[in-house]
């Protein structure tokens, strides 16, 4: 594949001509990285959680994206709030965004075992696209007559009701919608728009055997970027629209230690709903709080002719303020 070919590939769904176009970057391990999905989750570790993830989509493919995410939450004394920090950096081709993102949640006691968190976050996104890194056949093309470079500043808000073995909740990042490129006025509309994500995940960790030595983690994971679609006033650019994405789960935590997980991604569509990757992972805890892990998606679309999958790269700590030290990792 030349050159061009990819990167314009990349540029034209995610910012040129595609109306609902998946914008936000995925992780097979973002259930260490749920803060950049639903600000809510600020301080449900219970304390000071560090994690960090490098992310290679589809090795060998020239111009395919690379995600760097960077985050930190931990809970105040009072115990009823959370903070959180976050950054992404998303590269594709000769274009990428990078978010900048603080969360706020307020925490409440719902009985013995569970809480329910309500979070706000507030956050910059710079989309960025140097179209001088192209080799571009047509230098007429007005998809690439002008760089891109904004800072878009946003907010967004969520909620998360959990406990130490069970959680559900549902984030948007970023409510607000900007236009990046307006349509043209003739037959040929050319148009580019950030969306709102929408992202809704549940999960449970079932202790088997009787004991905490062996925890099954079940987890799903549903984005979309269609909700609320018919109070846009974009209607005709819809019908190109990005379907909804669905992760499906599954792990075990073996003596406190060690997480093996297998999960699943599809595009959720009635009518053409299609297989995007099968995915294995790992991760490893240490007693000094240290946690590393790395992931592996095996491509299942029609790109598998062209790539040779996909992997991430994980470290994290986490810093136990009550007891100095780690002694039983949160199953979230």
């Amino acid at each position: 594949m030349n050159k061009f070919t990819f990167p314009a590939l990349i540029i034209c769904l995610a910012i040129g001509k595609i109306a609902f176009g998946q914008q936000d970057p995925m992780f097979t391990n973002y259930f260490f990285n749920g803060l950049i999905y639903n600000p809510a989750v600020a301080g449900s570790a219970e304390h000071l959680a560090l994690n960090l993830i490098h992310r290679q989509q589809w090795i060998g493919l020239e111009g395919a994206p690379t995600t760097q995410s960077l985050s930190a939450h931990t809970p105040l004394s009072s115990d009823k709030i959370g903070l959180g920090f976050s950054m992404v950096n998303d590269n594709a081709g000769a274009s990428g965004t990078l978010d900048i993102n603080a969360a706020y949640a307020y925490r409440i006691k719902m009985g013995e075992k569970f809480k329910l968190s309500i979070g706000l976050q507030t956050s910059v996104t710079n989309w960025r696209g140097d179209w001088s890194e192209l080799r571009i056949e047509d230098n007429d093309d007005v998809a690439f007559s002008e760089n891109i470079n904004r800072w878009l500043p946003n907010f967004g808000g969520g909620v998360l009701f959990y406990s130490e073995n069970f959680f559900v909740g549902a984030g948007c990042p970023r409510i607000l919608e900007y236009d990046l490129r307006k349509a043209d006025q003739d037959d040929t509309p050319l148009y580019a728009r950030t969306y709102r994500h929408y992202y809704t995940t549940i999960g449970g960790a079932i202790p088997l055997g009787g004991s905490d030595q062996l925890i099954f983690r079940p987890v799903a994971l549903l984005k979309s970027t269609g909700a609320f679609s018919s109070w846009r006033d974009d209607s005709a650019f819809r019908n190109t629209g990005s379907p909804t994405e669905l992760d499906l789960g599954a792990s075990f935590f073996i003596s406190q230690a060690l997480w093996l997980g297998l999960s699943y991604r599809t595009a959720l569509e009635l009518r053409q709903s299609s297989n995007d990757s099968a995915d294995l992972w790992a991760a490893m805890y240490f007693r000094n709080g240290l946690r590393v892990g790395a992931s592996y998606d095996l491509t299942l679309s029609k790109l598998k002719q062209s790539n040779n999958g996909s992997f991430e790269i994980m470290v994290g700590y986490e810093f136990d303020i009550k007891v100095k030290r780690v002694a039983s990792p949160r199953y979230f």
